[in-house]
């Protein structure tokens, strides 16, 4: 396998887990779900929580991952479950992960790549 398919095999499973969890979790709010949406053509991956909290509707990213140029991107993670740790240690080197949400003037005090 090839190392865009293993990264987007390696996203999809992290990103199923994490849904998969908050499944299990979701009798203390059942108004809410996360869901996953997976689009290769374009190497964008997402976790959306949709639903209602009380009276309002809420729809968010709870995670963005995005492949460009061979890298992935990590551009949200709403999460407490440190997507870029997890990618790393399943596989992805540091040096292929950005951190998109964090400036680019910030991005070479990380461990992970710039850009």
């Amino acid at each position: 396998m090839d190392k865009l398919n293993q990264y987007r095999e390696i996203i999809e499973r992290i990103l199923t887990g994490i849904v998969e969890v908050s499944e299990q979790a979701a009798q203390a709010d059942p108004d809410l779900r996360d869901k996953t949406v997976f689009d290769r053509r374009s190497d964008n991956y997402l976790i959306l929580r949709e639903g209602w909290l009380g009276p309002r509707h809420i729809n968010l990213n709870v995670v963005h991952v995005e492949i460009i140029n061979g890298k992935v991107w990590v551009q949200v993670d709403n999460t407490d479950q440190a997507i870029a740790r997890m990618l790393h240690q399943a596989g992805i080197p540091k040096s292929d992960i950005v951190l998109g949400f964090q400036p680019s003037d910030v991005r070479p005090h990380t461990e992970y790549a710039v850009a």
